[in-house]
């Protein structure tokens, strides 16, 4: 049997025994929680670093540099103006150009308007006609496509076609700083006015300067208006004249001839009629002179007889 020295060593023992193992047991999980804490942070760690290197390599070394910003632009008001020149024959320009006329009309007016219509002349003479339109801008050229078809249809020959531009966006951004100065004008006048602040003098030269000014404004908004309907709507002037074509290269030069001749019996007619006009009156002194000569003459012999 065991003393009671001895279970108390033994009762010692035991509780040393299962303090190291509790104490080594602690130490263990403190271990393991240390190593899972430090390899997530590693790994936190590693996503981060990989992260940076994959967007650094994305954004290429130009990424240091700010972007640049785009650079504001705007495009040229333009007015163009369209000419078209067509030669046929004298009965075939009436019903072409009510043709041309009809195809304005067709497009609508907030596409093709006809500003003006002409045409002087016989049908058996020099026979002429105007068709002036004013087209919008963005279908001009479309509109003188069919202006052309409906003419090759007719059996038209075009003589000319000239497109012309002219630049309007200064005059534009001109009128428009006027029109906005004069508005701020009037506006701080029109606050004079309100508040009553100043002389009668005063405010007597306010309305009358709010007066010019308004229509200073006016004025200037008129001309806006028109710069802009120019750019929106081009000028379409389409003219028509009769041709003569010669069909035979011999007779050419004999229809030459022949229409210059009428010209060629004009000026010696005219030279005719000028001789005449110098040498009549120099024949008539010279005529007048003889005769005095002679009567004298006859005077002479018989106061001698």
């Amino acid at each position: 049997m065991m003393t009671g020295v001895q279970s108390g060593t033994w009762m010692k023992l035991a509780a040393a025994t299962s303090l190291l193992a509790l104490a080594a047991c602690n130490e263990a999980g403190d271990y393991a929680a240390d190593e899972a804490t430090e390899a997530s942070v590693d790994m936190a760690a590693e996503s981060v670093m990989q992260a940076d290197m994959a967007e650094a390599e994305s954004a290429g070394p130009e990424s240091a540099l700010p972007p640049l910003a785009e650079i504001p632009t705007s495009l040229p008001q333009l007015a163009y103006t369209y000419d078209y020149n067509w030669r046929l024959a004298a009965p075939e320009i009436g019903p072409l150009q009510r043709r041309h006329a009809s195809l304005c009309e067709q497009q609508g007016p907030a596409s093709c308007q006809i500003l003006g219509m002409t045409k002087t002349g016989e049908e058996a003479d020099d026979v002429r006609g105007e068709l002036q339109m004013a087209v919008a801008s963005k279908q001009a050229r479309a509109f003188g496509a069919l202006l052309e078809d409906e003419a090759e249809d007719a059996g038209a020959e075009q003589v000319s076609a000239e497109i012309r531009s002219e630049e309007l966006s200064k005059q534009i951004v001109d009128t428009q700083a006027r029109v906005d100065a004069r508005t701020q004008l009037r506006d701080r006048l029109m606050d004079v006015l309100k508040t009553r602040r100043g002389t009668v003098e005063e405010l007597v030269q306010a309305e009358r300067s709010v007066a010019q000014v308004n229509q200073e404004i006016d004025q200037a908004q008129s001309w806006l208006k028109e710069m802009e309907g120019r750019v929106a709507y081009s000028r379409v002037t389409v003219r028509y004249e009769t041709g003569a074509p010669v069909t035979n290269d011999f007779l050419k030069p004999v229809a030459g001839a022949l229409g210059s001749l009428g010209s060629i019996l004009g000026w010696v007619v005219a030279i005719l009629i000028v001789l005449g006009a110098i040498i009549a009156p120099i024949a008539g002194i010279v005529w007048a002179g003889r005769r005095i000569n002679r009567g004298f003459a006859r005077k002479v012999v018989a106061s001698g007889e």
